[in-house]
């Protein structure tokens, strides 16, 4: 067998993954068809590449000699084949995909982008989970995406992909019901809220293990109800069954108040995450731009999040993470 990119592919997935299930899953290949191919790479070149453990597989040295020289060529190959399409494609139209979490700031970016780049056909995919998009970054399904990072639960960024922080730490707010005893409060306190029970949605990656973390910091223990559904979430908080963590820029839902958290206990951080050479450095740029205004003018927008700004003395532009590249 003669080795190709498709191969040295195979092999930067699985370091990248720790394993080969879950490289299998990020290439689209069933595990023993991947570990077929993995043990005629290795026949071929003519040594073990990896240590199969119980707690997943590790590169040999010959196995990280061969990586060095691997992971060059894959993006390489992946710029070459880049500059090719859009070379090809003339004057026809190009393409733009664009992933993101769930956010009120996506429909004013993609405002922007489609007045900034009008010859652009532009597709949007939102998914709940940032390693969702990610994975599909890394199997070029997507160009960009713009992602959360829940605070004490850093995402894993894939190989060959860069990153530029749209906004270091942003503080979850809590939506419930106005009959709650604390929705009169400007700022509701955890401990005020210990006897309820909260809501999390279990497909949003670390949010459940990010809420536990604080709960333990806070000596309490609460009920967590998961469901899946937006809209039964936001009955479920109207009626006063539960309370949710919320963006501090969502509007609430009738019947229902957003409040701050004191202390601000929950957080994430705001990326925007492209594969390498994917796209243009003056296109990311302008991504990055639109992305930073429709953020900034939605904060300016909304009652709840500007009072919170106000309070502790943070101007608008200031949010934001610095404006410059910043590779993984």
């Amino acid at each position: 067998m003669e080795l190709d990119v498709r191969h040295l592919r195979v092999l930067c997935a699985i370091a990248d993954t720790g394993s080969v299930r879950k490289a299998a899953l990020q290439l689209g290949m069933t595990q023993p068809a991947l570990s077929t191919q993995l043990h005629r790479i290795e026949r071929t070149i003519g040594g073990r590449l990896f240590h199969r453990q119980q707690t997943g597989s590790q590169p040999t040295p010959l196995g990280h000699s061969v990586l060095s020289r691997a992971r060059p060529i894959v993006t390489e190959m992946a710029t070459l084949v880049t500059a090719a399409r859009q070379e090809a494609a003339g004057a026809e139209q190009r393409q733009l995909r664009i992933g993101s979490v769930g956010s009120r700031a996506v429909p004013a970016w993609l405002r922007k982008v489609h007045d900034r780049l009008p010859d652009t056909d532009t597709t949007i995919h939102i998914d709940i989970s940032a390693i969702a998009l990610l994975r599909m970054i890394a199997a070029e399904q997507l160009d960009i995406a713009f992602v959360h990072e829940s605070e004490g639960f850093p995402l894993r960024v894939p190989a060959d992909t860069e990153q530029r922080v749209l906004m270091a730490r942003e503080p979850q707010f809590l939506a419930l019901s106005v009959r709650h005893p604390a929705a009169t409060q400007p700022v509701v306190r955890l401990t005020d809220l210990a006897g309820d029970t909260w809501m999390v949605d279990p497909a949003a990656d670390h949010e459940y293990a990010a809420m536990r973390r604080v709960f333990s910091g806070a000596g309490v223990d609460p009920r967590v109800l998961q469901v899946r559904d937006n809209a039964t979430a936001a009955e479920l908080v109207a009626s006063g069954e539960a309370v949710r963590p919320c963006q501090p820029t969502s509007v609430p839902v009738p019947g229902t108040v957003v409040r701050p958290l004191h202390g601000d206990p929950l957080g994430v951080r705001l990326l925007l995450t492209w594969r390498t050479g994917a796209l243009a450095a003056p296109v990311l740029d302008a991504l990055y731009t639109d992305l930073c205004t429709a953020y900034l003018d939605l904060a300016r927008a909304n009652p709840t999040y500007l009072a919170w700004l106000l309070r502790h003395n943070r101007s608008l532009p200031h949010l934001l993470g610095p404006a410059r590249h910043s590779p993984n």
